[in-house]
């Protein structure tokens, strides 16, 4: 288990790997004001704290999810709170901070 902690994640080849990816959800687990002021397009912005409210916008437990925020931590505790509640297919791929393609 920590060593999963210590694992880098790539979000580049996360989000290639979404788009390619049928029916995938690029869920963004930053605050909303942190979304706002810029995201990748077509992610889906559930913070953090509002995490409880995911079957609201997927309620498909085998729906694959890439799950991100900003460096890391907030994306590793979301997937371990969604496979504890039942999501299947959970893709922690780490921290917008290290994306290099283009936000909106």
């Amino acid at each position: 288990m920590l060593f999963n902690l210590l694992t880098y994640k790539d979000i580049n080849k996360g989000v290639e790997e979404w788009k390619n990816t049928k029916g995938a959800v690029l869920l963004d687990v930053r605050t909303k004001e942190e979304y706002d002021n810029y995201h990748i397009e077509g992610s889906l912005n559930i913070p953090l704290d509002r995490l409880d409210t995911i079957s609201q916008n997927i309620p498909d437990k085998a729906a694959p999810i890439f799950v991100h925020c900003l460096s890391g931590g907030r994306s590793a505790a979301a997937a371990v709170y969604l496979k504890r509640n039942g999501y299947r297919h959970v893709h922690d791929i780490g921290g917008i901070c290290s994306y290099s393609g283009g936000t909106v």
